[in-house]
């Protein structure tokens, strides 16, 4: 059996206790919508995916409202609280009870803002890091603008180091091999280096970055994956990589339905969230919308101009410019144009 097909034995920390002013927003950062979903959502899914059933998330501006997304969305697990934003490192620690009640384990530490992180590369990432019985093992990717990520160095191939943009020395700003955030770690030798890790820096913070730091002087193995694409670091920090990352999301999510079955011959104003799921040989025309937990069934027309939120759609129905949320719509059913339906319907079909 692979080592990757024993997720289920592992355990994961999310840090999520960022504030991101600069997302001009008023709500925690990892509560920032990527196509209409909180990238803490994306992440919690991506867990999920792989197998992996322990998780404690580290919370802290706005704990109440994180707390409640949480709950209200059916993850399970457990939370702290990092009262204080001291760095990466200093996340970790609020969660050592955690850590040590799952001592003997790995543990995948993932940025709750980095919603792109997939369940490939981090299986990937776990196989190499058990086959090599690496102390740690952190996913990284090559970047053309490296600008702003933390510098993975290196020694002949063999990784020794990792040095944040702030930090890094003008040769090792021109490193475009950059960490991604994410980490496995052997429980036990994160245990014994974390506390050890020094504020010694330009911000005063304590750098998860630094755990690898003390576990190489320690002659412990420390590893690196490759990730075959460069979305797995993105994170926003402004706006702007906000709408850019929203654009990401938009295309991968449409090519994967089409690539799928689903026709859309035109993606003009097309929106599809991260949850919707279609059988085949539906078609989408422009200005839809369709978001939540919708589920669109075979040989459906939806659009143009239509908005579908958390609905049931049942095979061969029409949409046409209309607003459905909340809805079951019955197999063969018209609904539109100009129509609104927000909750059950008690007709089997409608055509108006």
């Amino acid at each position: 059996m692979r080592s990757c097909d024993n997720l289920k034995d592992t355990c994961c920390i999310v840090l999520a206790a960022g504030e991101g002013k600069r997302m001009k927003s008023n709500k925690p950062k990892v509560l920032t919508e990527v196509v209409f979903k909180p990238m803490l959502g994306w992440i919690m899914d991506t867990i999920l995916e792989c197998g992996i059933e322990k998780t404690c998330v580290v919370t802290g501006f706005k704990n109440e409202m994180v707390n409640e997304y949480l709950n209200s969305n059916g993850y399970e697990c457990e939370t702290v609280i990092q009262a204080e934003r001291k760095g990466t490192a200093h996340a970790v620690r609020m969660a050592e009870k955690f850590l040590e009640n799952n001592k003997g384990k790995n543990v995948l530490i993932l940025a709750g803002d980095a919603p792109f992180i997939n369940d490939k590369i981090i299986k990937k990432a776990y196989d190499e890091h058990v086959l090599s019985n690496n102390s740690a093992t952190l996913i990284s990717s090559i970047l053309d603008n490296p600008f702003g990520y933390g510098r993975v160095i290196r020694d002949n191939d063999e990784v020794v180091g990792i040095v944040e943009e702030k930090d890094a020395s003008e040769s090792q700003r021109k490193i475009k091999e950059v960490n991604s955030g994410a980490y496995w770690f052997s429980i036990d030798s994160l245990l014994k280096v974390l506390y050890n890790i020094s504020n010694d820096t330009s911000q005063g913070e304590y750098y998860l970055t630094d755990a690898v730091k003390l576990l190489i002087q320690g002659n412990k193995k420390v590893g690196a994956v490759k990730s075959e694409t460069q979305d797995v670091v993105l994170g926003a920090n402004n706006c702007a990589q906000l709408s850019e990352m929203n654009s990401i999301a938009r295309e991968r999510i449409i090519k994967n339905l089409i690539d799928n079955g689903v026709n859309i011959p035109y993606w003009d104003g097309v929106v599809i969230g991260k949850d919707v799921e279609f059988d085949n040989e539906c078609s989408i025309l422009p200005g839809t919308i369709i978001l939540g937990k919708t589920k669109i069934e075979k040989g459906c027309l939806v659009g143009p101009n239509s908005q579908i939120i958390n609905c049931h759609v049942g095979k061969e129905c029409k949409i046409n410019s209309s607003y459905c949320e909340n809805s079951d719509i019955f197999n063969g059913s018209t609904v539109g144009p100009f129509e609104s339906v927000v909750g059950n319907r008690e007709k089997n079909k409608v055509s108006l």
